[in-house]
């Protein structure tokens, strides 16, 4: 995961630190909602069960009442109770809701749904858990009537199913009268609730889906949108830095050029008329061969300064310090501007792109400072820390500039440019203070780290 991170670049990890907390929001989003609708589904189909069973249990408890009540003036007349079971066997409230009728010894009197019962003592039936459905129905209707649950054949379906019953007992005719009403109706549609919940809780994650992948999309699009306008702010800065290399090349060369021809081809060309006329008269032939040599002294001299003006052999000889030292004395030779070079703290070795690096910075620094900043005294230093490290610091006493203005324009602060391209290179820091009337300061620092990846690279 480390080395996968490394490898992605600046905009790929803005793209990824944009995106992940989006999608972990929503899907901290999504768990949460899921939960909620889950816990809301469980107590909507709580009360609703709650709700229905205590509807249900009304409804039986007046059904009773009412059969009860039907029978009631028939109690004490001469066969009332054949007349009473047969108003009974009449009674019902659609194809599984029915009435019957037990005596208080578990024989069957009344069945209108399973008239093959009547008459069988079913005082030892027991349900498939072992429990005693008939003696349960009698005890509850013994002890004052009351709901009981059991399991029961269903007419409708002929299968066993959860019933509740509803029981009194009449203690004229030593009777147990009851109906009942099957529970796996119920059943049904409290499965119903929960499909119609998960079916809820589906679109809720369906719509935190949507919501994700419209979210990755408008950051795609805003990433994509950023990485075109810069990209084609780099290729603009490119393209301008690009020509002022190529015009800066073709300045040097032109430059060197002027230099070879004006200084050096002059001077060797008078050297080679002194050499001649010392061949062609040689009672001043000593003399002669004296301008001679002063003159090619001269020239050897003004090849050294073209030379150190490419790359200074000191920067390769005596190191950093001896060369930024040289620097600075040959710009304070051009007069006007007092620079001066500082080395600060215990000398140590460093790599040979951090001494190149470094010293085009100084050398650029130096150059702005003498050609923009109209200042009295430019300071160069350079402070080796104890912990390793390394400070190169620039400062002038001139007129300053807008460094963000300079830099906004694709065709200025094309050296500023330059110094921060070859800082970032090593990984070191470039900082630039600067103010109009107040001057400039500019720093770059590298750590012990920075400084040893170099040597590496």
């Amino acid at each position: 995961m480390g080395a996968a991170w490394s490898r992605l670049s600046l905009r790929g990890r803005l793209f990824l630190l944009a995106l992940l907390p989006l999608l972990t929001s929503l899907a901290l989003i999504a768990l949460a909602v899921r939960q909620q609708e889950s816990e809301l589904a469980a107590r909507e189909h709580a009360l609703v069960r709650a709700s229905y069973m205590e509807a249900r249990r009304t409804e039986l408890k007046h059904y009773v009442d009412l059969a009860v009540s039907t029978i009631k003036p028939l109690l004490g007349q001469a066969g009332g109770q054949d007349r009473a079971l047969s108003i009974l066997q009449s009674l019902d409230y659609g194809r599984d809701g029915y009435f019957f009728v037990y005596d208080l010894k578990g024989r069957v009197l009344m069945h209108s749904r399973q008239p093959e019962l009547i008459g069988q003592n079913l005082w030892e039936l027991r349900d498939p858990q072992g429990r005693p459905t008939i003696q349960q129905l009698i005890g509850q209707a013994k002890a004052g009537g009351g709901y009981v649950e059991y399991s029961w054949r269903k007419p409708s379906s002929s299968q066993l199913a959860p019933k509740l019953g509803y029981v009194v007992a009449v203690p004229e005719w030593d009777w147990m009268l009851g109906t009942g009403l099957y529970l796996d109706g119920i059943e049904a549609t409290m499965a119903e609730l929960e499909q119609g919940a998960r079916q809820n809780i589906t679109a809720t994650m369906l719509w935190v889906g949507a919501v994700a992948v419209f979210g990755v999309a408008l950051i795609s699009a805003g990433a994509l949108a950023l990485n075109l306008s810069e990209h084609r702010s780099a290729e603009a800065k490119l393209r301008a830095l690009a020509r002022e290399v190529v015009h800066s090349q073709e300045d040097e060369r032109a430059r060197l050029a002027r230099e070879l021809h004006d200084g050096v081809s002059q001077a060797l060309v008078a050297t080679k008329l002194l050499i001649e006329s010392a061949q062609s008269e040689p009672a001043s032939a000593a003399r002669l061969q004296a301008l001679a040599l002063k003159r090619l002294n001269s020239t050897l001299s003004e090849v050294r300064h073209l030379s150190h003006a490419l790359r200074p052999a000191l920067l390769d000889t005596l190191g950093l310090p001896a060369a930024l030292q040289h620097l600075a004395g040959e710009f304070d030779a051009a007069g006007g501007t007092h620079f001066k070079a500082v080395v600060a703290g215990e000398e140590f070795g460093l790599p040979d792109a951090v001494n190149t690096a470094l010293f085009r910075i100084a050398q650029e620094a130096l150059n702005n400072a003498a050609r923009h900043a109209q200042a009295t005294v430019v300071t160069l230093t350079l402070r080796f820390e104890p912990s390793g490290g390394l400070m190169l610091e620039v400062h002038d006493d001139g007129r300053g500039f807008d460094a963000e203005a300079a830099q906004a324009v694709a065709d200025r602060g094309l050296g500023l440019r330059s110094m921060r391209e070859r800082a970032d290179a090593l990984g070191a820091r470039l900082s630039l203070m600067t103010s109009a009337g107040v001057g400039c300061r500019l720093a770059v620092k590298l750590s012990a780290a920075d400084i040893a990846r170099a040597s590496l690279a």
